[in-house]
């Protein structure tokens, strides 16, 4: 009998390690594309040489090369503190100089990647590639014309708002809206990311905007970093099931992240409670300045919150019962990964704490039933060819 116990148990410690070897060629051999990783942001704020291991960093090369990831949009995020108080031009350029920079200290393990075309080349080595995906639309101020700026920078996807409303569209997160859709800023910025090749991203949006956005758009869009709606009622910064079809109907992807504030329905309320509470206490803090009071201390505030707020858990399996959602809502064709590395705390599934845990992924697709094919899709397959899409309808433009 306990032979028999002994031999079950070594039968199943072998196919476990088959399954995760499986996984880990799979992620080595397919091109993964993750469309949001919050590095530069990071880089701003205490420098690390992300071309070698940095222990307190969710990406860097090793952990990417680990984990199978080739293409990792950079995130170059800006707050709406910086849109109101004007610094968020300057913020957005001094990220991509940092992105830039780490390029060129590590030419044979980095490279920008501006087209989707330059993928199979310039991933050639063992490259990681990093195109730029702006996070707010902040940076554009009222100019039209930094559209084109921003794409000579290399800035290949625009996230149109972030955590308020701004000049282009209305934010998730705000209490009142002030657009109740585009602006008509937003119209014609929407109108020159589809001449130049811009993917549009609504993360982030108010629904109304989001619809607008997905209308008013030519080509695709993509939402960069969303979970769905259906796992946290009320969260409207993840997208509903209605806008992810229009979504789809487009031709765009729903790129999933693995952030327990996406994914968790507790940590989403809470963070969607977050973001009006900041959004009230700079608004107050605003007011006070104008009358020449004494403003309110940030630091009290966040104390204040995160003794009233505890740090919630998730797991891998509820990362896989979005993308079952989005797979079941879209098909297949319409659901990739935005993990949001680097952005959210450390707030992850245990099996997902940086970009060498792709495999994790891949190993919990193939236990699920996905095909190669299909897992090929969501790795990244689908994000590519819904950019080249948007880059071959700029080309058709007159």
């Amino acid at each position: 009998m306990r032979r028999c116990i002994l031999l079950a148990a070594l039968l199943i410690a072998a196919n476990g390690a088959h399954a995760q070897d499986a996984a880990r060629r799979l992620a080595q051999d397919a091109v993964i594309v993750d469309t949001h990783v919050d590095a530069p942001g990071i880089l701003m704020d205490k420098w690390a040489d992300l071309g070698i291991e940095a222990r307190d960093r969710e990406f860097d090369y090793p952990k990417a090369r680990a984990g199978g990831l080739d293409v990792a949009f950079m995130s170059i995020y800006t707050s709406h503190g910086q849109d109101t108080d004007g610094s968020a031009w300057q913020v957005a350029n001094r990220m991509i100089d940092g992105v830039h920079a780490l390029v060129q200290r590590h030419p044979g393990r980095f490279a920008l990647l501006t087209s989707p075309a330059d993928v199979a080349r310039l991933r050639e080595g063992g490259r990681v590639l990093l195109p730029l995906g702006m996070e707010n639309g902040a940076p554009l101020g009222d100019k039209l014309a930094n559209v084109q700026f921003f794409f000579d920078r290399g800035v290949r996807y625009i996230t149109l708002a972030h955590s308020g409303n701004n000049r282009l569209a209305d934010s998730s997160y705000a209490r009142d809206r002030q657009w109740n859709g585009l602006s008509p800023f937003g119209r014609q910025v929407v109108a020159e990311m589809n001449r130049l090749g811009i993917m549009v991203d609504v993360s982030h949006l108010g629904d109304a905007s989001a619809k607008e956005a997905i209308a008013l758009s030519r080509v695709p869009v993509i939402a960069s970093h969303s979970a769905f709606r259906h796992f946290t009622p009320g969260f409207e910064r993840n997208i509903s099931d209605e806008i992810a079809r229009l979504v789809a109907a487009k031709g765009g992807v729903v790129q999933v992240p693995f952030g327990t504030a996406f994914i968790n329905p507790d940590s989403a309320a809470d963070t969607q409670a977050h973001f009006r509470a900041i959004n009230a206490f700079n608004t107050r803090n605003a007011e006070l300045k104008a009358q020449g009071k004494p403003e309110q201390d940030r630091a009290a505030f966040d104390k204040a919150w995160a003794a009233a707020h505890p740090v919630r858990s998730s797991t891998l399996a509820q990362v896989l019962e979005q993308i079952d959602h989005g797979v079941k809502l879209l098909g297949i064709d319409h659901v990739g990964i935005g993990s949001d590395f680097d952005g959210v705390d450390g707030e992850l599934p245990t099996e997902l704490k940086t970009v060498a845990d792709f495999p994790n992924l891949v190993a919990g697709l193939q236990a699920r039933g996905y095909r190669e094919a299909d897992i090929r899709k969501i790795l990244g397959g689908n994000l590519l060819r819904a950019w080249a899409e948007v880059e071959a309808g700029a080309s058709r433009q007159p």
